[in-house]
């Protein structure tokens, strides 16, 4: 899923929906982040640490890109956007 459709997510989903939405995207990134790297395939006890730690690093840039895009498109006041960059 593309970010526009994402956008056009974030204005119809109720929070359970968007959240059920963000979720599957979440494992989305980690599945093509590991079959990037030609990883998919092995046991996860098998994945090192490496591995994890850029699994949970694409499913966070996903979760960054779709909350900033679901702010912005439900037109958040800037202190709601805040939290994102750690102000």
């Amino acid at each position: 899923m593309g970010d526009d459709e994402a956008c056009q997510n974030a204005r119809t989903m109720s929070d359970d929906e968007w959240q059920r939405f963000v979720t599957r995207e979440y494992a989305k990134a980690i599945g093509r982040w590991l079959a990037d790297r030609g990883r998919l395939e092995r046991p996860i006890h098998r994945l090192t640490i490496q591995d994890l730690e850029g699994a949970g690093c694409a499913a966070v840039s996903r979760f960054l890109v779709l909350e900033s895009l679901r702010l912005k498109e439900c037109e958040a006041p800037a202190s709601d956007l805040a939290w994102i960059v750690g102000v």
